[in-house]
């Protein structure tokens, strides 16, 4: 089992920098999925949520929607341009908006109610570390859910990539990553129309 793909800081933002401008147009139909996918986490009315490696925030105003007003949303990348993105399209109207490392963020312990990452996971240098910061700043009960609008099969097709058996995705190797990092999955779809693993951070 190997991080594959895993980029450092420097290497996601030269990627995802330049690319940032035209990100919405290039994916414009996803924002139905987003909402799914926010919807699977089971927000309540004043909960606290993240938004970790949130790009350009598509995710951002169904979680407003979600915990309403009196909610909390932060959405947190390390790319400022997505973050740039995300305030010309108006989403920092839903969310607090940081420029911060997922492997580092500059939040207390048991800040947060639940985090949603959108195709967070192949970017992580470090993946446990990445989903143990994520435990840490999640309440004992708290949700993860680690989404992403199609499926490896359809997403590694587009890529025109095989999947591999060393994919940190597939739940044979998810499973035990989450666990080691203070994670439990509870619910594993990998189909063509999304990716979801949905996990309970453990007391």
């Amino acid at each position: 089992m190997t991080d594959q793909h895993a980029d450092g800081p420097h290497e996601v933002r030269a990627f995802f920098g330049p690319r940032a401008a035209g990100w919405d147009a290039k994916f414009p139909d996803d924002g139905p999925a987003y909402a799914a996918g926010v919807g699977e986490l089971g927000l309540r009315d004043g909960d606290r949520v993240l938004d970790a490696g949130c790009g350009t925030g598509r995710a951002l105003p169904a979680l407003r929607e979600a915990v309403g007003p009196r909610g909390t949303v932060l959405g947190a990348d390390l790319t400022p341009e997505m973050l740039r993105a995300a305030v010309r399209a108006g989403r920092d109207r839903c969310a607090g908006l940081l420029l911060a490392d997922v492997g580092r963020l500059p939040l207390p312990d048991a800040a947060l109610d639940a985090v949603f990452a959108a195709g967070l996971l192949s970017h992580l240098p470090h993946s446990a570390d990445g989903l143990a910061e994520l435990a840490r700043i999640t309440r004992p009960g708290g949700r993860l859910a680690l989404f992403h609008p199609i499926g490896r099969a359809a997403l590694a097709a587009r890529k025109g990539r095989a999947i591999t058996p060393g994919d940190l995705r597939a739940e044979p190797n998810l499973r035990p990553l989450l666990a080691s990092s203070g994670w439990e999955l509870v619910r594993f779809v990998d189909e063509d129309a999304r990716y979801l693993a949905l996990a309970v951070r453990r007391g």
